[in-house]
């Protein structure tokens, strides 16, 4: 069976294949993207999941001509195996690699970019009316998550969809989990749909019982449908979907070929917006990502036998640094309350949402709600703290704006995953937080260099009496002393600043530049340094800590000095810490030379961190090399 995935001719051989073939095709499959993805690392549960509702997509549909267009695109390994990308797969993630999500640039047979999710139905809704206007013929497939859906633009695109009338086919992939556990309202009424053997049963015994009858029994099973409509109101409480606009199918078997082919076969037909509640099981076919698929929604290389990373952090990740030290202040404090975005486990919630659950809130993948959720909790006098990544946070823009720092309220946004994220590319990385969080009035804007600092500035932003942001990236809390080359230690008589100053810290001196460096690129500047003393070149080293507001005594003692200025920072160019830096020198009318290192503007796309620091001359070599340019007139 092998030979077939290897040699078919995808996906116009699935045209020809039955479905027992299909099936056998569905366990080759799996193997292949356990024992791919076992090495390169990726999003494998929901992978694992949808491998025959994906073959059942293009056996019945005929893409590219149809238009599927894939939610997140978490899901999308299987679409691209099948879509001739399967060798590509091994490179998946990697610098020059194929991306983890869909990309219009690789195939014609990716519909649309995405990496955020709660999109698809929108996308399918803006094709639909395009292919209406122009006249022209074609079926629209999107398929979004149950976790997804927990998503508000969602519910947008349902209701205008549905209003519209246009044909276009909804596949709700109900897997009961996005990275954690569903919650919410949607996700009851989706287990009321999921368990509602009455109606299933119902709908099963009539269908046999009357098309049993000769003759006249497809003519009474079709007559019969409004009786069928009304009984579905009544048992399953609603049919929220049919309000909106879509005819309903379902709950289907999202593992059984036959059924799958049968329902989209059929929904191909219809003239008309058709949704198709499909259960699958997340991790299906790999018991250690059946048993943990919010483990295997995202991983590193692993041990297929065991499941265990392959790589071993020997510090602990910052994730884990902020979750342990909010439980500690909030045991101390019943005002303080966490708030997150679908991602309690990613975000290191999980032991404070285990000691303090009625002060954990998980509102589903819901940033803007979110944002506004913790503006009531803080004008009620609690201190909530949001901890969301930094990409998703920018789709709550405008409820930070308006709704927490318009009103100058005492929300803590801790914002994980901040700057450069690596495999998982442009929608992932969080170049951008920096920028637009830096030009709202009233918000205090941090970057912690270390797990120590992001202690004491979640210590310290829970002191304050309006919006405070603390950005950190993904990975291990290095600290910043095991930075220092051996013989470059810190000076014993500089002196160490409390956070609650409100200052940036020396950390070394020197007389040639000065190198301000914002959150992890403190490490990499003082690395930069130690590259630089070798070249008979002695450079300052500062830890900036704060964003906004800078303190405009201590740089105003640093464009005092004359000396050349390289700003660094894990962010864009533009609107960044190094601009902050700049407009605070021109304020004060302070002429000098400056330098910014930071992303440039444009979208990175994926790779590890370390190869594409390494690209953009971001790491400490690039840095060190840039920054002696610099000082020879050259940059």
């Amino acid at each position: 069976m092998k030979q077939k995935l290897q040699d078919g001719r995808f996906p116009e051989a699935l045209k020809a294949m039955d479905e027992k073939q299909l099936a056998l095709l569905s366990y080759e499959i799996r193997e292949y993207l356990l024992d791919t993805i076992s090495k390169t690392g990726g999003h494998i549960a929901s992978n694992l999941g949808v491998v025959e509702l994906t073959l059942a997509l293009h056996k019945v549909f005929d893409s590219p001509k149809d238009k599927i267009i894939f939610d997140v695109g978490h899901q999308s390994y299987v679409h691209k195996i099948l879509t001739g990308r399967r060798e590509q797969l091994k490179g998946v993630r990697t610098i020059d690699g194929i991306s983890g999500f869909p990309k219009r640039s690789e195939s014609p047979h990716d519909m649309y970019d995405s990496g955020h999710s709660s999109t698809s139905i929108s996308a399918a809704a803006g094709y639909a009316a395009a292919r209406d206007l122009k006249g022209e013929h074609y079926c629209v497939v999107a398929v979004i998550g149950d976790g997804a859906l927990t998503g508000g633009v969602a519910y947008e695109a349902l209701n205008c969809a549905g209003n519209s009338g246009s044909p276009m086919i909804v596949i709700l992939n109900d897997n009961e989990m996005s990275i954690d556990k569903n919650v919410g309202g949607m996700s009851q009424h989706l287990k009321k749909l999921r368990t509602s053997s009455a109606y299933i049963d119902f709908k099963k015994k009539m269908k046999h019982t009357l098309k049993g009858i000769p003759r006249v029994g497809e003519g009474l099973y079709s007559g019969m449908e409004h009786l069928r409509d009304s009984l579905k109101y009544a048992i399953v409480d609603g049919a929220i979907f049919e309000e909106m606009g879509f005819k309903y199918f379902g709950p289907i078997d999202g593992h059984d070929i036959h059924e799958l082919i049968d329902i989209l076969s059929l929904v191909k037909t219809m003239d008309e917006p058709v949704l198709v509640h499909v259960v699958t099981k997340k991790g299906k076919g790999y018991r250690n990502a059946e048993m943990n698929p919010g483990k295997f929604h995202g991983i590193g290389a692993f041990d297929l036998n065991t499941g265990s990373p392959l790589s071993v952090s020997t510090h602990p990740g910052y994730s884990r640094v902020f979750g342990e030290k909010l439980l500690q202040l909030a045991l101390c404090d019943p005002r303080i309350v966490a708030v997150s975005a679908a991602m309690v486990e990613a975000t290191g919630l999980l032991p404070m949402s285990r000691a303090l659950p009625e002060r954990t809130f998980d509102v589903g993948i819901a940033e803007q709600h979110a944002a506004s959720f913790a503006a009531g909790l803080a004008i009620s006098g609690m201190k909530p703290v949001v901890a969301i990544y930094s990409t998703f946070l920018q789709r709550a823009f405008d409820e930070i704006l308006i709704d927490v720092c318009m009103q100058n309220l005492p929300v803590v946004f801790a914002i994980d995953r901040a700057g450069n994220v690596g495999n998982d590319g442009e929608t992932h990385h969080g170049h951008f937080d920096l920028s637009y969080l830096s030009l709202m009035p009233n918000m205090t804007v941090l970057a912690p260099a270390d797990g120590k600092e992001l202690e004491e500035m979640l210590e310290y932003a829970l002191t304050l009496s309006g919006p405070c942001a603390i950005r950190y990236p993904r990975g291990e809390a290095v600290p910043l002393h095991e930075c220092f080359a051996p013989g470059q230690r810190q000076a014993g008589d500089i002196q160490r600043l409390p956070v609650s100053s409100g200052r940036p810290q020396l950390l070394l001196d020197g007389s040639d530049v000065i190198l301000c460096a914002a959150g992890r690129m403190t490490g990499e500047a003082l690395k930069a340094a130690e590259l630089l003393r070798q070249k008979g070149i002695s450079a300052r080293v500062i830890d900036a800590r704060f964003i906004k507001p800078l303190c405009a005594d201590d740089y105003r003692t640093i464009f005092d000095t004359r000396l050349p200025v390289v700003t660094i920072e894990d962010n864009t160019e533009r609107g960044g810490y190094g601009d902050q830096v700049l407009h605070l020198r021109q304020a004060q009318e302070k002429p000098g030379r400056q330098l910014c290192i930071a992303w440039p503007d444009a979208f990175v796309s994926h790779g590890s961190t370390a190869l594409l620091m390494k690209k953009y001359k971001i790491d400490a070599e690039g840095i060190a090399e840039r920054v002696e340019r610099f000082l020879e007139g050259k940059a």
